[in-house]
């Protein structure tokens, strides 16, 4: 088992819950040593005098602060840690509050909270299943190696998250920093109407396991294939940008071939609920006859999209709709119809 990377307690009104943290993601990133080409010689990072070129020992380092023009205020280690935030063994809870409402631009890195001992356990699930039926989140500050950090505590599948939050004066105005940015929204027209249709043929459930990371998979093979002494396949040259002029034509192709795409997939799954779903007299599992005949034609889930699962789950009055995966949104709009059937 891992060990918590800080230990204390998540604190909201009068209550204590004794808490650890743990790391929720990790870099498989593949890391290169330093070489001078041609040789087999290690390049090392030095700390040394721009002046005198000598190595200074750490030990030996002060910090200073650019106040502009060449000049610095100059501030030692002891300077530094008297001003640093105590070791608060503390995460305290500032406010409770919709988490569709936070922007993942303040995202800034996800972690595990366990409860601190078996016996933390209970008042650590009536959190977490608070927050899910509330579908809030917690805000609040803690201190963890020296720094002070803004967090959001939200509900996991089974486990509460914590995500470090940038602070609002760390994040950059677009309009300042990005350049050639639209000065108005398309409110209509035959691109935008296309390019909607796109988005929503496009569309399905979130599954993680879907995506990979192909450059380091490419850095692997590249490193094999160099061990191996084998020729280097160079990757092809990225897209060229769509014109404007161009822009429908592509899309209209996008369409037709994603809706080709959906097609198949959706002949796939019926061929398959003929195959395993089917009874004597073409019956199927819900008991809808081939013909269409039963208590009445029920939604086609499968196939919809989340955006159309949300609106049934609306409908429906779904609690903690927002937070569940497509799968789920659907497994839980056939329960409320199943229950409503069963009422009426």
């Amino acid at each position: 088992m891992a060990r918590a990377i800080w230990t204390g307690s998540i604190t909201f009104g009068l209550v204590s819950i004794p808490v650890g943290l743990f790391s929720a993601t990790e870099d498989h990133t593949i890391h290169f040593h330093q070489f001078e080409r041609g040789t087999a010689d290690r390049i090392r990072n030095q700390r040394v005098n721009e002046r005198t070129g000598e190595v200074v020992e750490y030990s030996d380092i002060v910090k200073g602060a650019d106040i502009g023009e060449g000049e610095h205020v100059i501030v030692e280690p002891d300077e530094l840690d008297a001003v640093a935030p105590g070791r608060s063994r503390s995460l305290e809870i500032l406010d409770f509050v919709d988490l569709r409402e936070i922007d993942p631009v303040y995202y800034q890195r996800t972690y595990w909270l366990g409860p601190a001992g078996e016996q933390n356990s209970g008042p650590y699930a009536l959190l977490l299943e608070a927050l899910r039926r509330t579908e809030r989140a917690a805000i609040g500050t803690f201190v963890m190696r020296g720094k002070e950090y803004l967090a959001a505590v939200r509900p996991a599948e089974k486990v509460l998250a914590m995500e470090t939050l940038y602070f609002a004066d760390e994040i950059r105005d677009p309009a300042e920093e990005v350049p050639n940015l639209p000065e108005k929204r398309p409110s209509k027209g035959r691109e935008l109407d296309m390019a909607t249709q796109l988005i929503e043929s496009m569309s399905g459930p979130w599954r993680p396991r879907n995506y990979r990371d192909a450059y380091q998979e490419r850095v692997q093979k590249l490193i094999e294939d160099k061990r191996a002494g084998r020729e280097i396949v160079t990757e092809a040259e990225p897209a060229e940008a769509t014109e404007m002029s161009g822009l429908l034509a592509a899309l209209e192709r996008s369409v037709a071939a994603a809706k080709g795409r959906t097609k198949g997939n959706s002949n796939g799954r019926a061929d398959k609920a003929d195959k395993t779903g089917a009874g004597k007299n073409g019956a199927s599992k819900n008991g809808a006859s081939k013909g269409g005949a039963g208590r009445g034609k029920q939604p086609d889930l499968a196939d919809a999209n989340k955006t159309e699962l949300l609106k049934l789950a609306r409908k429906h009055d779904i609690p903690g709709r927002s937070s569940m995966s497509r799968e789920e949104l659907a497994e839980a709009i056939r329960a409320a119809e199943s229950s409503g059937r069963q009422a009426s």
